[in-house]
């Protein structure tokens, strides 16, 4: 008996240490950080980032807590930060509404990929997407400071 009151307790306990993160006040001035990888030439899985991207920021938002967020893109998923990307609307929309998501293109693609084509590639012109040099030591520096990595 003494074993079943324990066991409904812990699950008491885990579920409390579970919801307590959701409803917990955004004035103790706490900020979610959140990595998204792309790393796909699929619009698709493009879109579903995005989208993902969306569900994060409205989900702390509905409960009134702040959320920064970037979107990784390195190797063939560089393509949806590229000036001719199949998501660029969603992304200039993104980057344009919220200080909140960033975006960051791997350096180290860019340059193979400009070499490949034989001609410099151009990023897409939104202030909020930037170059980093390597997109994958980007995610290692960010998760090092305690963000959380996504990979849809």
């Amino acid at each position: 008996m003494l074993k079943k009151i324990f066991s409904v307790f812990a699950v008491i306990f885990a579920l409390g240490a579970y919801v307590a993160p959701l409803t917990a006040s955004a004035d103790d001035g706490s900020v979610h950080h959140v990595i998204f990888q792309i790393n796909a030439d699929d619009p698709a899985l493009m879109n579903l980032v995005l989208n993902n991207v969306e569900n994060v920021k409205s989900e702390y938002a509905a409960v009134g807590q702040k959320v920064q967020i970037e979107v990784v893109a390195y190797g063939p998923g560089l393509n949806m930060l590229l000036a001719n990307s199949p998501v660029a609307p969603r992304v200039q929309n993104m980057s344009a509404s919220s200080d909140d998501i960033s975006f960051a293109a791997c350096g180290n693609t860019m340059k193979k990929m400009s070499k490949k084509a034989g001609k410099d590639l151009e990023l897409l012109a939104f202030s909020n997407v930037k170059m980093v040099p390597a997109g994958v030591v980007r995610i290692i520096e960010l998760q090092d400071k305690g963000w959380h990595y996504i990979k849809p």
